[in-house]
Formats: C-alpha cells, sequence, structure tokens
C-alpha cells in the first residue's frame, strides 16, 4: 500500500477524493538547465536528450520514419545514478526546455492495496498527461519497472506481474515524451530496458562541480570563513544534495551556539557527519544481504532434505 493511499484512508469523502485527484495534476517545472550544476560530459548529454525530443517531429514526420519506425515515436529517457546527483532536477530543467509541463508520478502515490487498482491508476496518469500535453515523468521508477515475477504463488505476485504488463502495453501505445529516474538500474525488467531509448548516467560531482555547487548553496548574505576550493578538494564522493544539507546543518548548528558566523569548521562536520551515516548505512545493508542469502541457503538446504526424504 503507497504512502499517499494511507495519507488519503483517514479524510473525508470530499478531502479523500481531492488529495487523489492531486496525484494527476501536471505542474510547471521546478528547474531550468542554468539551474542544475553537472559535470560538462553530463549536461551534453542532457541537452542531447532536450534535443532528441524537441527534435521528434523532424525525425519522424518531415523526414518520414513514421512510416519505417510505426511504434518507435515513443521517446523513453530514463535516468539513472547515485541518490542527490540531480535527476530529478533535470527531468524538470528537460521539461522546461521543451515548453511544457510536467506530471511527476512517484509510484507510493499510485499503489493500491486493492487488487486491479493500481494499473487501474496507471493508466490515469497516461490518459492525464496525453490530454494535457505534459511531459510523463516516472521518479523512483524501479519500483514499477522491475522484473517480473516468475513463480507466481500468491494473489500479490499475479497483481504485480498485471501491473508490469500494463505497463508495458501503456508505453507501446503512448507515442510521447516519458522521463523515468532510479537510482537502482540493475532492478528493470530487461523488456522495460528495451522500450527505453536513452539511458543516461548520473555521477557524483567532480571537482569543479563540487566548488559550484558550495557556492550556489551558500548565500552570499551568510557570514561565513569558508574557503570553497578547500571544501571542493576536501570532500570527495559527495552529492549535490549532500551539499545542500551540509550548507543548512551548518547554518542552523551556528545560529544554536548564537554565533555571529558560520565558521569553515561547522561544515567540516557537517559533511562528515553525513559521510559517517553513509558508512553506516552501507554496513547495514551488506549486514541484511548476507541474512537474507543466508536464509535462503538454509531454505534450499531443507528443500533438499525434503526431496531426499522417502514418500
Amino acid at each position: 500500500m503507497g504512502i499517499g493511499k494511507r495519507v488519503t484512508e483517514n479524510l473525508d469523502e470530499p478531502a479523500k477524493k481531492k488529495a487523489e485527484e492531486s496525484i494527476y495534476l501536471p505542474e510547471e517545472p521546478k528547474f531550468s538547465l542554468a539551474d542544475i550544476v553537472l559535470p560538462a560530459p553530463l549536461k551534453e548529454k542532457i541537452l542531447d536528450v532536450a534535443e532528441y525530443a524537441q527534435n521528434s517531429h523532424i525525425v519522424f514526420e518531415t523526414w518520414g520514419l513514421e512510416e519505417t519506425h510505426k511504434y518507435s515515436k515513443r521517446i523513453g529517457i530514463n535516468l539513472y545514478g547515485a541518490s542527490g546527483t540531480g535527476k530529478t532536477m533535470a527531468a524538470h530543467a528537460i521539461a522546461k526546455h521543451l515548453g511544457r509541463k510536467i506530471l511527476a508520478v512517484n509510484y507510493a502515490d499510485i499503489e493500491s492495496k486493492y487488487v486491479g487498482e493500481t494499473p487501474k491508476n496507471i493508466r490515469k496518469v497516461f490518459e492525464v498527461a496525453k490530454a494535457s500535453n505534459s511531459i510523463l515523468f516516472f521518479d523512483e521508477a524501479d519500483a514499477i519497472l522491475s522484473r517480473r515475477v516468475t513463480n507466481m504463488s500468491n494473489a500479490t505476485d499475479v497483481s504485480v506481474n498485471q501491473t508490469r504488463s500494463v505497463m508495458l502495453m501503456l508505453m507501446n501505445e503512448f507515442q510521447d515524451f516519458i522521463i523515468f529516474a532510479t537510482n537502482f538500474i540493475e532492478n528493470f525488467d530487461p523488456a522495460f530496458m528495451r522500450r527505453i531509448s536513452m539511458h543516461v548516467e548520473f555521477t557524483l560531482p567532480d571537482l569543479d562541480c563540487r566548488k559550484k555547487l558550495w557556492q550556489m548553496y551558500i548565500p552570499k548574505k551568510l557570514p561565513t570563513n569558508v574557503d570553497f576550493d578547500e571544501l571542493a578538494e576536501k570532500f570527495d564522493g559527495i552529492s549535490g544534495s549532500d551539499i545542500s544539507n551540509a550548507v543548512l546543518n551548518a547554518a542552523f548548528k551556528a545560529a544554536r551556539r548564537k554565533m555571529r558566523f558560520v565558521d569553515k569548521s561547522l561544515f567540516f562536520e557537517a559533511v562528515e557527519d553525513i559521510l559517517n551515516s553513509r558508512k553506516a548505512n552501507e554496513v547495514g545493508s551488506v549486514t541484511v544481504t548476507k541474512r537474507k542469502v543466508s536464509a535462503e541457503y538454509v531454505q534450499s538446504q531443507l528443500n533438499k532434505t525434503k526431496e531426499k526424504e522417502p514418500i
């Protein structure tokens, strides 16, 4: 059951209906290409994506490829990579570049606890995007484009496969631009991979980008003795989202301590806290994976034992 559904369950009917309909409301893009800081090669790829969509009418209509590629007018773009690297911002920037609204969809908002309802919600999303001429954007797309269940054992497995099949059908029929974003491209079903025209990997910012990000997120009004070159060089392997959070955390810590300015040491502490929490999370992920593998191994051994038992 999705978060959106849980939130609306305790509302009265008019409020519930309004909240659910808000899921299907296209919006003006929040960011432009000028707002996002990316390494130069990645920025070029994003421009390629935007121009690819913009020039589709030339390729298909003027140059006649709609006759030889009748079912290829759909333009699926997948933005993948580490969390906090600007994928969502880029999706909004592409829509703005094309002069269109964006219909941003999170799977948690359309997932239903009732069997068969999720595919209906997905159909509704495509209908609204087509009617409003909006760019359709699926965030955390691995939740809906993940591999189908091969050994179905219950109604939930059947429902998952039904949802995947409906999504495939709608993607085939939808002859327009769709953007996907994910942190886990490895979870995509191969059938979806084949239907997505372009895949763009988002990497962590390089030295030059880190400097620009620190400069962008630290306002000129903020009293500080920070050195942007030092910050950029000192901390590698952090995302734009990490930098944004570090600036906020450092500023609030300085305010709590009644400091007149935000000393650079507070930025160092804030980044270190973020990196330490990430390491703890990675250790936890490895532990969970090991436990899962161990449980699966034990179960496989039990199954083998049962197979050997005389009937």
